[in-house]
């Protein structure tokens, strides 16, 4: 028995419950807790972090990982990679010191606290002070994380949310969006400007009612509320901790169609948290790969299957019968429109497929541009607005529906943007394998049986947890590494044919 190895999973196993103490405590902060707590919440928080990084930092533990890995023939292939996933994780602690550690803690406390309240009033002067100190900070972390890591800085904040692509490989990737997806997008809009526009659902739609619509759409997507819940946030996100999975969504009472999709995409990454190993639950190498694959879950419940006619026709009466609608605009055909249309707008997560990938263009080249020092806090929304008239063809008429609408820069995720357009490669990619090697997935779509789709995921991503890399999963799953082709046949199909 490698001794040192054993010692390092009882180390892990208490520090996932510190991490799942924070991440309880920072779903409560978005969803509710008052606001009047928000300082308490901001040391609470900070603490935990300090607990986490001095378990992480402690000398005792870069011995034991130096033992472990001297005597590596006593352990099993996931022993292995979990040894591999600590040292990483490891790397990633150690390069911030205590002091970086704790001042992030509570800048990102009092940078959401700013946004939350900026966000709605359109006010970025108000949210610049908080959002200075994030991008100095993140800007501290960069160069320590690329220095340990051996990266450039804004590589080494990727890192932690993409380990097995490069900076270098996701230009090449969006280089060839930037030429593949505006010809599909003319024509698309050409062609659906030639047919008549689909039906607007006449609201109000009461928030309960749309949230009892949500939770019934997960429970066929097979969400186990047992260990689950829905509630509603300022910004749709996922949290919690495995066997506690935690979702939200927003309303707009006149148009539910974006929380229904929204929830659909929350279920996708909830549903990826419900299917992780058991038995390493606790442990580095039970967690899931890296966002790269989470986002391809979410988006493929919700783009491929949420959005496909198969399962549109299923769920338009039980769309009507939740929201007591009726008429042509609840009829399957037009909420397939509806959940297909082409236009470009300010909002990414109302973005359709055709958009969204200009979105995260801009994004990920505003943020290298914060993170090299190029781009000032302040100068932030000019350079928003006319990076989005020249990729998305709009421009913001205020900040909340320009560069105040995200959460991830006040929380610091700088790095997590890429994923997204990464994350629907892979679902186009995963789902064109799926329905070729199961042939019952889409009609189990059509009967509201996610059962025959879910099972491929469990067998093929989900049991792995983080034991095998993007492409490693993509070629075991898929016979091919990360490309456009699967999603630019995809859009071809759902747009052009």
């Amino acid at each position: 028995m490698n001794q040192a190895y054993v010692e390092l999973e009882r180390r892990f196993a208490a520090l996932d419950a510190l991490k799942g103490a924070q991440a309880v405590l920072s779903w409560d902060r978005e969803v509710m807790m008052p606001g009047g707590a928000a300082a308490s919440r901001a040391e609470q928080l900070a603490a935990l972090g300090q607990v986490c990084h001095a378990r992480i930092a402690d000398p005792e533990l870069a011995d034991l990982l130096d033992a472990a890995e001297q005597d590596t023939a006593k352990l099993d292939d996931w022993q292995a990679a979990n040894l591999a996933h600590m040292r990483r994780t490891w790397r990633h602690e150690t390069a911030l010191d205590a002091r970086l550690v704790e001042a992030l803690s509570r800048a990102q406390s009092r940078s959401i606290e700013a946004w939350s309240s900026a966000r709605p009033a359109a006010d970025f002067s108000a949210f610049l002070p908080a959002f200075q100190e994030i991008v100095v900070l993140s800007r501290e972390a960069a160069a320590a994380k690329a220095a340990a890591l051996g990266k450039a800085p804004w590589d080494a904040l990727l890192d932690a949310y993409e380990d097995s692509l490069t900076g270098e490989q996701i230009d090449a990737l969006f280089d060839r969006l930037a030429t593949a997806l505006p010809p599909i997008r003319d024509r698309a809009m050409a062609a659906q400007a030639a047919r008549p526009a689909p039906l607007q659902p006449k609201g109000p739609f009461p928030a309960e009612r749309q949230k009892n619509l949500g939770e019934r759409l997960m429970a066929l997507a097979g969400f186990d509320f047992g260990h689950g819940r829905l509630d509603t946030s300022a910004h749709p996100f996922t949290g919690g901790v495995f066997g506690d999975v935690r979702i939200t969504t927003r309303f707009d009472e006149h148009d539910f169609t974006s929380s229904v999709m929204a929830v659909m995409h929350e279920t996708g990454h909830a549903l990826y948290e419900q299917g992780r190993p058991a038995d390493w639950a606790a442990q580095p190498v039970g967690e899931a790969a890296n966002m790269t694959m989470h986002e391809s879950q979410s988006l493929l419940v919700e783009m491929q299957a949420a959005r496909s006619p198969q399962f549109l026709a299923f769920a338009a009466p039980i769309i009507a019968q939740e929201l007591g609608g009726q008429g042509p605009a609840f009829r399957a055909d037009n909420l397939h429109a509806l959940a297909t249309r082409v236009a470009p707008g300010c909002i990414r997560v109302d973005a359709d497929e055709l958009h969204y990938p200009f979105h995260i263009v801009l994004r990920t080249r505003l943020e290298r541009a914060l993170i090299a020092g190029d781009l000032a806090p302040a100068d932030l929304p000019g350079a928003w607005n006319e990076a989005m008239a020249e990729l998305v063809g709009v421009t913001p008429p205020d900040d909340r529906l320009g560069c105040l609408q995200d959460i991830h820069w006040p929380i610091g995720a700088f790095g997590y943007f890429p994923t997204y357009t990464l994350g629907a490669l892979a679902a186009a990619q995963l789902f064109a394998a799926a329905t070729a090697q199961d042939g019952d997935i889409l009609p189990g779509l059509e009967r509201g049986d996610f059962a025959p789709l879910l099972t491929w995921l469990r067998h093929n991503i989900h049991r792995h947890g983080a034991r095998q890399s993007t492409q490693e999963l993509l070629i075991a799953a898929t016979g091919a590494p990360l490309s456009t082709q699967a999603f630019e046949a995809h859009l071809a199909r759902r747009y052009l044919d």
